[in-house]
């Protein structure tokens, strides 16, 4: 890695060494033991809960000792994504980072910076000598990028401060007072088997090339998901009287991703023979409708050498097939009194078929609560039209309701005035973030959320400016250094 004379170097040197510690949701606890170990060693607090979630704490600098305590928010795991042709394994290896061009990114892989960058400058502040600020507690969740499950599994009792500095967004220049809710529509459906048909050869389809992305974030921009486009072309298979069986399908791989690459493999009749010719078709007359990010779209028919053991029915496979090209996608409205703000959209994130057996996952999300209610129950009536019975909707994660009257927004701004000029923009964002939950859990809480500009999040696009990373830095500590009395 490259990123020891990067700016703020307390931020970078912590970043870096979260990069060597796998950390996928779930899978925190090596992560979250270093940095106890770190804070021990430290003299800091440090407590851990059942669930996982890790308090560091830091007593006020001296004049600060009358004023409101401060709690810094961030989550420990990360979303894993690779290319196709990556052999990077999440569990084992390190985050390969390195800086070009005023960014930061990864070979082949997400970053981390989601939402690495926010624990990164809270550890900072932590360990700095010279930045003033009241009492502290860095508050670092697990399984948010799951489900919010460390969040949700707080207690009441967790941290003492009253003002809290969500440290999870990703556009530098905005400050953030509200987020969407969110739930999944999960399905788990076994469906009948039997023999491939006499005379059907196996082939493989596999499409990729797409950019993916955050599905919160980077839902407005049109990004094709490959679950949906892959099911298109089956579909338009289908139209044209091409008679295949689905054998097995796999697509996407986190809920809140965009999913990038899909593949499916059938038992044809006749072979590959013509399709090839009309997936590139397919792939032509995609394009036109895709943005330029995704002009990388490709659909490929490779011939396999074993057939199947076992295939859906050719009626299951049209009730799949159908199921998946007409699960909505993208974005279903938008805000009405935050122009240009998504509310309620959704995605198709993963889709697994094994041995019959079916898994779907879609996430939900709006600023509104009924936004979220009423698309979770167009997918499943949609499921129940199409005989999938089977489904279930989990993982509510709370509507974030901004306070016009905040006095930390108004804090904020007023550091943000001084140190950059002009104003920073208020919004709500999209994607989940905590908050929502915190709100629940601590009524009264004031809150914002802010952060430096990471683009592709969820994808191995993911980067972050390295010069927002500083200016983050410096409203941090403004901020902190201009808590009242």
């Amino acid at each position: 890695m490259n990123l020891s004379e990067l700016q703020p170097a307390p931020v970078w040197r912590h970043f870096s060494n979260l990069c060597q510690i796998p950390r996928a949701s779930g899978q925190e606890a090596a992560v979250r033991e270093a940095l106890a170990e770190w804070g021990r060693a430290r003299g800091l607090g440090v407590k851990a809960d059942a669930a996982g979630n890790l308090v560091l704490s830091k007593k006020a600098t001296p004049g600060y000792e009358n004023r409101p305590g401060v709690v810094l928010q961030g989550h420990l795991d990360m979303v894993c994504q690779k290319n196709a042709d990556s052999a990077h394994d999440f569990a084992r290896d390190p985050i390969r980072a390195s800086e070009r061009d005023g960014w930061v990114s990864a070979a082949d892989t997400t970053l981390g910076a989601d939402n690495g960058i926010g624990v990164a400058l809270a550890l900072a502040v932590l360990e700095a000598d010279d930045v003033p600020h009241p009492a502290l507690e860095v508050l670092l969740t697990v399984d948010e990028e799951a489900g919010m499950h460390g969040a949700l599994a707080l207690r009441s009792e967790a941290v003492a401060g009253r003002l809290l500095l969500n440290l999870d967004t990703e556009e530098w220049g905005e400050l953030y007072v509200g987020c969407a809710g969110s739930v999944d529509v999960l399905v788990d459906a076994a469906l009948p088997t039997e023999a491939a048909p006499a005379g059907f050869a196996a082939v493989a389809v596999r499409l990729g090339g797409l950019a993916g992305g955050h599905s919160g974030i980077d839902i407005h921009r049109g990004r094709g998901n490959a679950i949906k486009l892959l099911a298109g072309f089956l579909h338009e298979m289908a139209e044209n009287d091409v008679d295949f069986r689905l054998a097995a399908l796999c697509g996407g791989t986190a809920h809140n991703a965009i999913a990038r690459e899909a593949e499916a493999t059938l038992a044809l009749e006749g072979g590959k023979a013509g399709l090839q010719e009309a997936a590139d078709r397919y792939v032509a007359a995609t394009l036109k409708h895709l943005p330029a990010e995704d002009a990388g779209l490709r659909i490929e028919v490779e011939p396999l050498a074993a057939e199947p053991a076992s295939t859906l029915s050719a009626a299951s496979t049209r009730r799949v097939v159908a199921l998946l090209h007409e699960m909505p996608y993208g974005v279903r409205a938008m805000s009405k009194t935050m122009a240009g703000v998504v509310e309620t959209s959704n995605n198709l994130g993963e889709a697994r078929l094994a041995g019959g057996k079916l898994h779907l996952n879609m996430m939900v999300r709006s600023l509104v609560d009924a936004g979220v209610k009423n698309l979770a129950h167009e997918i499943v009536y949609l499921l129940e039209a199409r005989g999938f019975e089977r489904h279930r909707v989990a993982g509510a994660g709370p509507v974030w309701t901004p306070n016009p009257d905040s006095k930390l927004l108004a804090l904020a701004q007023e550091v943000y005035r001084r140190s950059f000029g002009g104003e920073a923009k208020v919004q709500v964002i999209h994607a989940g973030l905590e908050c929502g939950v915190f709100a629940a859990l601590w009524p009264g809480m004031d809150m914002i959320s802010f952060g430096p500009t990471i683009q592709g999040a969820h994808s191995p696009d993911e980067r972050v400016e390295v010069a927002s990373v500083e200016r983050a830095w410096k409203l941090l500590t403004g901020i902190l250094a201009a808590i009242p009395l």
